[in-house]
């Protein structure tokens, strides 16, 4: 029977990416084009995807060899494959995991996810493939790798859903996304905590994306059990597994919500913000009227200024604001 197929990630340097990049090319990898990735490539029954955030992504049924035997030796210079007790004793620590999905998309809600992990759970993913959402090919890996995370034996997890009418009320009242995402993830982290009783042994810290430039931001949003735990908030977090399951089990939950979207209003409503967005919500208000639009998209957006036929708001760096009450509730 044949080895099912392994999935490893590294952070490269560019001038490690740039190494790896020649290698492949010398020896005649079949290239091609990756959304977000700066080279993909494939060599015998191994896929390696560099992405623009400095990921390297490898995977396939001969993944392992290659990195053992390729990887390692001729680009990184070391042996960490099988040494991940001696180089990353953290790895295996009981933490939890969030991330978020729909920021990005006009329509549909925002939806964020956290994941509690042990030692136990981390081994028993070592080969399922679970990995950033973003880097997962289509929508039904997706709900495939979603099915996994929430049946593993000892993993605990607890979704929060801001629906497009509590999103569009609590952007008006707490005056930025950022302040809505701390809200959302301090949630999150809440809920997660009041399944203490549920983790064996309990979480040394709660990991995140650092999506604010303050990274006091989610820290100030948290309620009284969250308090009580070391907050992590680093840029490209998903590259820890508890991150990454709770991205896809985020991006399972908008992706389902945005179906039963689609089948309520009658009409695709498209991912992201981009110009077929706009059609849509043209189509949208033309269909249901433009009092229906917050019950599907999120107004703050500029695409619902288009659809709507008003100017467009002046734009902003919503990452700078960061400020915000110590405890918004979606009252």
């Amino acid at each position: 029977m044949a080895a099912p197929p392994s999935t490893f990630t590294f952070a490269l340097t560019p001038a490690q990416a740039t190494a790896l990049e020649r290698w492949l090319r010398e020896r005649h990898a079949t290239f091609r084009e990756v959304p977000h990735a700066r080279f993909a490539a494939e060599k015998d029954r191994t896929q390696i995807v560099f992405y623009q955030s400095g990921k390297l992504v490898v995977q396939g049924r001969d993944a392992k060899d290659f990195v053992e035997f390729v990887l390692e030796p001729e680009i990184l210079r070391e042996a960490r494959l099988g040494y991940e007790e001696v180089l990353q004793p953290e790895r295996w620590q009981p933490r939890l995991g969030v991330d978020e999905s729909g920021k990005g998309d006009f329509f549909g809600p925002l939806c964020v996810a956290g994941v509690y992990v042990n030692e136990a759970v981390l081994r028993a993913w070592r080969e399922a493939g679970i990995r950033d959402s973003k880097a997962v090919s289509s929508d039904r890996r997706v709900a495939e790798l979603a099915r996994l995370i929430r049946e593993t034996p000892g993993c605990v997890f607890s979704v929060v859903t801001v629906g497009n009418e509590a999103y569009n009320r609590l952007h008006r009242k707490l005056g930025s996304v950022n302040r809505l995402l701390a809200w959302a993830h301090a949630r999150v982290i809440e809920n997660l905590l009041l399944q203490r009783h549920r983790m064996n042994p309990p979480p040394v810290r709660a990991i995140s994306d650092q999506f604010a430039h303050d990274p006091g931001t989610v820290g100030r949003a948290l309620m009284s059990l969250g308090r009580d735990i070391e907050l992590v908030q680093r840029p490209r977090a998903e590259s820890d597994p508890a991150v990454a399951a709770a991205s896809i089990l985020a991006r399972d939950e908008f992706v389902t919500r945005l179906a039963r979207l689609e089948q309520e209003f009658g009409l695709p409503l498209p991912k992201g913000a981009g110009p077929t967005v706009d059609a849509a919500a043209k189509e949208f208000v033309a269909r249901h009227g433009a009092e229906k639009l917050a019950q599907a998209a999120k107004l703050h957006f500029r695409n619902a200024a288009r659809a709507l036929g008003q100017p467009e708001p002046p734009r902003v760096d919503w990452r700078a604001r960061t400020a915000g009450p110590r405890n918004p509730s979606p009252a």
